[in-house]
């Protein structure tokens, strides 16, 4: 496929929500996630692995933990002009260097077997794997200024991210060439409390509140291995974030506490909804221009203001 990725957007085979835009504050869950996925990865076809940008400090530790768990075949590495902080990551290097939480082979050190002079002090092999490991580090070092500077590359990945969900969103349209529906004019599915876990995954929020926080939200329509037991009419609330299997996504249109009932707007067909039993929140904003360009909305337009003091 050519061009950038909201223009054709696929199903993947494997996917797991998140539900951050950067794994800095939860590095191992990150892990767990990678593990995840890539168990499911059965060798038949080819695997390109598009790392993070993040190679400073821990992201180059967690770089190298995840070198580590992939065992990859080969390794392109694309410096920056006239930048010396990143070493080129050799197989050598990746077998020396500890990770994030995982240990590098340690070099001989000198040991002392005794106590009586110089010649009781003998070389020993400390611990980690025996041998290096196998793979070809193809280097890619530019060689006019400014290639590969970060420069405005936050904001760009926040445009393209708020594309890709808007290319998401785009199939809940008719595919007749004609005007776009608003959100507010689309049928939602009703989704029963005590039918989905529920659970935010970026911070803590309280259980009286759970519900402000999930009304108008980007949600991941997951599935966990348990059952979904709750004796009482929900909201069933999950104390961890599971590492769980995401079916797509949706927006949580409103929220019935009468009728206990989230309204979610979704273009995952029905034979994968029915398998979706949690509901995933996380620091994932649904676009501005959704809540914002609501055709037909008269007065002001919920959760949208421009009187907001920052200093709260």
């Amino acid at each position: 496929f050519s061009g950038p990725p909201f223009t054709h957007q696929q199903m993947p085979r494997k996917m797991v929500y998140y539900g951050q835009t950067s794994c800095e504050h939860d590095t191992e869950r990150y892990l767990d996630v990678v593990k995840y996925v890539f168990s499911s990865y059965k060798k038949e076809v080819p695997l390109v692995v598009n790392t993070m940008g993040w190679v400073k400090g821990e992201g180059l530790l967690l770089l190298i933990d995840i070198i580590r768990l992939l065992s990859p075949s080969h390794i392109v590495q694309m410096d920056v002009y006239d930048w010396k902080a990143m070493a080129p990551l050799t197989p050598e290097y990746v077998h020396l260097t500890p990770g994030l939480y995982t240990k590098g082979k340690q070099q001989a050190k000198c040991k002392q077997m005794g106590t009586s002079g110089a010649e009781n002090w003998k070389p020993s092999e400390a611990g980690g794997d025996a041998s290096a490991p196998e793979y070809k580090l193809l280097y890619v070092h530019p060689e006019f200024p400014r290639a590969g500077v970060a420069g405005e590359a936050r904001v760009h990945s926040g445009i393209l991210r708020d594309m890709s969900i808007l290319g998401y969103l785009g199939q809940l349209q008719s595919p007749d060439i004609g005007a776009v529906l608003p959100l507010h004019s689309l049928v939602p599915y009703q989704v029963p409390f005590n039918a989905v876990a529920l659970r935010v995954i970026h911070t803590d929020v309280a259980p009286t509140n759970i519900m402000y926080a999930v009304n108008a939200s980007w949600v991941g329509l997951c599935r966990i291995p348990d059952e979904i037991r709750c004796q009482t009419d929900g909201p069933v609330l999950l104390t961890q974030t599971p590492v769980c299997d995401c079916l797509g996504f949706g927006i949580v249109r409103g929220v019935e506490m009468e009728k206990k009932l989230y309204h979610i707007l979704t273009p995952v067909p029905p034979e994968k909804l029915r398998l979706v039993n949690c509901l995933l929140l996380g620091n994932i904003a649904i676009p501005n221009c959704v809540l914002v360009g609501q055709q037909g909305v008269e007065g002001e337009i919920p959760y949208v203001t421009s009187d907001y003091n920052y200093s709260i």
